[in-house]
């Protein structure tokens, strides 16, 4: 039986670690090297209260491993993405935007680390 997902180009997906979760839009799914090349959307912090939604419009894309991803929910991205949308995307990401997107980055390999 393959599981492999069936990520669709203009999909939505989510990356959970911890407390965020990372949305992005499939770009491309690489096979072969079952990788996924996606653009960032949104960083979503859940540990603060109201929670804390970062703009990443303006951040590289990743290519990142394939079975790490799971489709975002219409329901959970909606609102979300209506809060990001309103706002012009700036010529420059924010330094902080950037920032934040690195940290989570290297949560997640430094925890994917220690789980191998």
């Amino acid at each position: 039986m393959d599981t492999r997902p069936d990520f669709q180009p203009g999909q939505i997906l989510s990356l959970e670690h911890g407390d965020k979760n990372l949305y992005a839009e499939v770009i491309e799914v690489v096979v072969s090297r079952q990788l996924c090349w996606v653009r960032p959307l949104l960083l979503a912090n859940h540990t603060q209260e109201p929670l804390q939604i970062t703009d990443l419009r303006d951040a590289s894309d990743l290519l990142w491993p394939i079975q790490l991803f799971r489709p975002a929910l219409d329901t959970e991205v909606i609102t979300l993405l209506s809060q990001i949308l309103v706002k012009e995307p700036t010529e420059e990401p924010e330094l902080a935007a950037k920032q934040q997107l690195h940290q989570f980055i290297q949560q997640m390999w430094e925890g994917r680390k220690s789980e191998v």
